[in-house]
């Protein structure tokens, strides 16, 4: 397709080459030449907002469930597997880290699938192998099988959970999108307090039984199967909702782009397609009616024709090399490589502290428990030491430690669902605060905030002390989070912003897996080791995220 330079011919001329291309750079166009062509926000605005964004709103919660469970429900099980699969305190750490190290392998492959295949494609089939793999966790009979599961599980888990931020993102105008990772991150917060919920339900059922004579069922295994649901409803909910309009526009796929809000218009307001007050797109690269499969890499003026892709793995890889090749230059290195670490350094401190939490709790229980009616004290350093010696003792004699079935007290159960539900609150409070005082300042404020509470749990003297420290340490990391992540998606390009999402994301993981492999290393060195490394981490990225620029200065490209 050659392109024509002669601005007023470039929006009049209709040839076609053999290939059934325009033969023009003009828009796809429906209706009227004279009316002006619409950016993305002006369009996506257009379509209105109605029960199309309900169904995309129905879709965050089971996804964003299903992301949440796929890492977290690993540190529900462990006190009360620990019998069954024979765990030391290392295989608990392995257990937390296992599903981030198969996220940190999968990330750039899936943005960058996602950047050129599309949204829509990943996270349809991201959700349904996912599935597999839960089930498959679920069916799991030793150590070595669950682990691997859970490995495979976060390599697949990890593309639609870093796409869906994209995607809802690029589904909604300027008016909502602001609020819609808020709207995760409060939708993240009640699913940590459903998974509580659940083994509550759950755990102290006896439903153990033997499945085709050979494998064996327990009650944490029938809470892992409960747990693919979300996953299977999602990835059935994504085979009806289209492909982002912003995804298709930037591949200069503008007729099906059209048709895409026309399809949410009418969902949205029960027109007649026909209605849609948008008649054509703006330009952002040489408009396709044709080869969907193409990837257009760019976005600039082209003098020559426009070369269609041989589809050879060769040439695929060259094209994503040259789409990332902006990110390693000015303005846009310096800013990635903050964000990154920013990344690593929060989800290292807020996943450490979030996925051993059930476990200090358990441990908490049975402590106090044990010593009802004396005068002790059940302190951080306290059950961090009884923690280390139970599961000692479960190792050493085995069959007198694990001869009674493993009973959870009630108040595990308890403490997790009141610090989710806080989770809940603070995001409920956070768009109030973002309105008074910034996404920055909150981003900044919460990380400093998150730092010196991550110190205080050292000197918690009592359950309750540790409830309500660990309460706050979670609710304001997680709403740091939520801003950083509004920050990466504004701050770059549409053409880079799901690889940069799946790269913050990877490294995110990297930090979540080194948490918890270093965590019940320095528990046993002492102390004090383990909430220096979580503080320390915290502020770390407290500084950083002073450099970060204003989201607000920040255009939706």
């Amino acid at each position: 397709m050659t392109l024509n330079n002669d601005k007023t011919k470039e929006f009049t001329d209709t040839e076609t080459d053999t290939d059934g291309n325009s033969n023009s750079t003009a828009v796809a166009s429906i209706g009227s030449p004279e009316e002006a062509p619409a950016d993305f926000d002006k369009a996506i605005e257009a379509a209105g907002f109605g029960r199309f964004n309900l169904t995309l709103f129905v879709l965050a919660i089971t996804a964003t469930c299903a992301n949440m469970f796929e890492s977290t429900t690993m540190s529900y099980i462990l006190p009360i597997a620990e019998c069954d699969l024979h765990l030391t305190l290392t295989d608990k750490g392995v257990l937390n880290a296992c599903a981030y190290a198969g996220m940190i392998i999968s990330a750039i492959p899936w943005g960058y699938l996602s950047d050129t295949k599309g949204r829509r494609k990943v996270l349809v089939c991201g959700y349904f192998l996912t599935c597999i793999c839960v089930l498959g966790s679920a069916l799991s009979q030793n150590f070595i099988m669950l682990v691997t599961f859970k490995f495979l599980g976060g390599l697949m888990v990890n593309g639609p959970a870093a796409v869906l931020y994209t995607y809802l993102t690029e589904l909604h105008g300027p008016k909502y999108r602001s609020h819609v990772l808020m709207v995760i991150g409060l939708i993240t917060s009640l699913s940590l307090m459903l998974l509580p919920v659940m083994a509550w339900g759950i755990f102290p059922r006896d439903w153990g039984f033997v499945l085709f004579d050979s494998l064996e069922i327990h009650s944490w295994q029938i809470f892992l199967f409960v747990c693919a649901m979300p996953t299977l409803i999602s990835g059935l909910l994504m085979t009806v909702l289209p492909e982002s309009p912003k995804f298709l526009m930037s591949q200069g796929r503008n007729v099906q782009a059209l048709r895409m809000l026309q399809r949410i218009y009418r969902i949205n307001t029960g027109m007649p397609l026909d209605t849609y007050p948008i008649k054509s797109l703006v330009l952002e690269v040489p408009s396709r009616e044709a080869h969907e499969d193409e990837v257009v890499y760019t976005i600039e003026e082209k003098t020559e024709p426009v070369k269609q892709q041989s589809g050879t793995l060769l040439e695929s890889l060259r094209a994503g090399m040259l789409q990332m090749r902006p990110m390693f230059h000015k303005p846009l290195l310096g800013l990635a490589l903050q964000c990154f670490t920013m990344q690593f350094t929060i989800f290292m401190g807020l996943n450490t502290i979030r996925l051993w939490l059930p476990q200090l709790f358990s441990s908490m229980a049975d402590y106090e428990s044990q010593f009802a009616g004396e005068d002790v004290s059940a302190s951080m350093c306290t059950i961090l030491e009884y923690s280390v010696n139970k599961t000692a003792e479960t190792l050493t004699n085995h069959e007198d430690a694990c001869s009674v079935p493993k009973t959870i007290s009630i108040d595990m159960y308890l403490n997790n669902i009141i610090v989710s539900a806080c989770g809940v609150v603070g995001y409920l409070l956070a768009g109030s605060i973002i309105r008074l005082i910034g996404t920055k300042s909150l981003l900044t404020y919460g990380l400093f905030i998150s730092g010196i509470l991550g110190l205080t749990l050292y000197w918690s003297i009592n359950s309750l002390m540790t409830i309500i420290v660990s309460s706050a340490f979670i609710t304001v990391a997680c709403i740091s989070i939520s801003s950083l992540m509004g920050a990466v998606v504004a701050l770059f390009p549409t053409q880079l912003r799901s690889l940069v999402v799946a790269i913050a994301m990877m490294f995110g993981r990297l930090g979540a897996l080194s948490g918890n492999l270093l965590f019940p290393v320095f528990i046993q060195i002492g102390c004090l080791p383990p909430f220096v490394m979580v503080a320390l981490v915290m502020l770390i990225a407290a500084v950083l995220s002073i450099l970060v620029p204003n989201p607000k200065k920040a255009t939706f490209t």
